[in-house]
This record gives structure tokens, sequence and C-alpha cells, in this order.
């Protein structure tokens, strides 16, 4: 008799953030609707350099409105909280789970537990980070939360933000590779993160973290979903209406 339970797996994708944001808020609403549904994971890049933005940012720089107006960069909201991500040339994971530990912290160390082991695979040693919470400060990279991950000389590689509904857990994180100095310094005022050359190739990331994701959650097994058309349509629609690119503000 199999007891696994089933872990749907999607293909990466390379599209823009609304659309990017209607798939996960799709699988989201699928863990809600679907009584035999377990947890989802997939790992995404964006079409072209976009800032995704916490649900709770509500006043937007001047210089990121005119980036935008100039077309150097583009933004949309995120349903999960945290800082600003500058999303250029990483890998985003999403996280999609049905019966997460209801505390907070417990639900992080579960959910983060993973990306450290296949990080760790991939031949760089992460942390949890330590500080405080700081909503203050507009750059999700430029702190280290529980939430985040850092290497021994405080490099922030991983930083994750929670979106919950019902107890349900959706868990977004970029995994920083090769991030646009340029870029990064005019929508941050500051230079990146030092990132490890280890962990730059993205298929190598990902089949680690596919692997460690096996060994956090031993009952599992992971399948590959593909979105059908009727799926296609559920998420258009929530990319429409729910997270509209910020063209204006």
């Amino acid at each position: 008799m199999n007891n696994l339970e089933e872990v749907l797996y999607l293909n990466p994708l390379e599209l823009s953030g609304p659309e990017q944001m209607g798939i996960d808020l799709f699988l989201l609403e699928k863990s809600l609707a679907e009584n035999n549904f377990n947890m989802a994971v997939r790992f995404y890049t964006w079409d072209g350099d976009w800032l995704s933005i916490g649900k709770n940012q509500k006043e937007l720089p001047k210089k990121w409105i005119e980036l935008l107006k100039n077309e150097q960069l583009k933004i949309v909201r995120r349903p999960s909280g945290g800082n600003a991500v500058l999303h250029s040339r990483g890998l985003t994971y999403a996280l999609i789970w049905k019966y997460p530990p209801r505390n907070k912290k417990e639900s992080y160390l579960k959910t983060t537990q993973w990306l450290k082991d296949g990080i760790k695979k991939a031949g760089v040693d992460l942390f949890y980070g330590n500080q405080p919470v700081n909503i203050s400060n507009s750059n999700c990279f430029s702190t280290s939360t529980l939430a985040d991950l850092v290497d021994q000389d405080k490099n922030k590689h991983i930083g994750s933000a929670q979106y919950w509904r019902n107890g349900h857990l959706l868990q977004h994180g970029e995994i920083l590779m090769e991030p646009s100095k340029q870029l990064w310094k005019k929508v941050f005022n500051a230079d990146p993160p030092k990132i490890k050359n280890e962990i730059k190739d993205k298929d190598k990331v990902i089949s680690f973290l596919k692997e460690s994701l096996g060994k956090t959650w031993p009952n599992s097994q992971i399948s590959t979903y593909t979105l059908d058309q009727k799926d296609k349509e559920i998420i258009k629609r929530f990319a429409k209406n729910k997270f509209k690119k910020i063209n204006n503000y």
C-alpha cells in the first residue's frame, strides 16, 4: 500500500510578474479546494528585471517610480509579506503547503530547512538570520531574520516571505545568483550581497533542492504537474485582476 503524500512539481517557467504570482495563488486555491492536495513546489525566473513588493508596502520610493517610468524596471505586488525583492537573474521558489505548523517560527524553520540542506549539497553552508524584522527598510536583502539564510560572512543568499489563508501556507523566496549590480545600486542605493559561485547554476541548484525536499519530507513523492487549459484560464484571471503590473503610482 502506498502511503506517500504527493508533492506537485511544476517545471520552471519564465513569465511576467503578474503571471508568476497568478500561478502561485492558483496553487494556493487548489490547496484550499482539494482534499487530496498536500504540497506543491515550483522554481521560476522572471521575464526581465522585476521588483516584487510585499503586500504591506504602501509608499513606494520616488526613485522606483522613476525607474518604472523609464522602463528600467517592472513592479508587481506579491500576496506575501516582507520587503521589496529585486528579481534579476536569480531563482524564485514557491512552496504551497496544506498542513504547515501553525506556529510561524516553527513553520519557517521547517520550510527553510530543505533550502539550507540543498544549498549545502551544492557546496555552500547557510545559516538562519537572527535580526529582528524591520518593516521600515524597503530592501528585503538588507536584513536577515529567521526567515532568511545567510553565509558565514552574513551575506544573505535566500530571503523568504509568507502568505497564510485558512491555515494554508504560500511561501515565496528568492535565491540570489547573479543580480545586476548596477540595477541593485539604482533601486536600493547599495551593493548586492556577494553570492558564492557554487550556487550560480540554476539547474544544479534545482536538482539539489528537489533531492533535499524529499529528505525533509520523507513520506512525500514528487510528481510533475502540467497546467491544462482550464488552469491557465484561472491563472490568467488572477494575473489580470489580482496582480496587475504597476504601471504608474
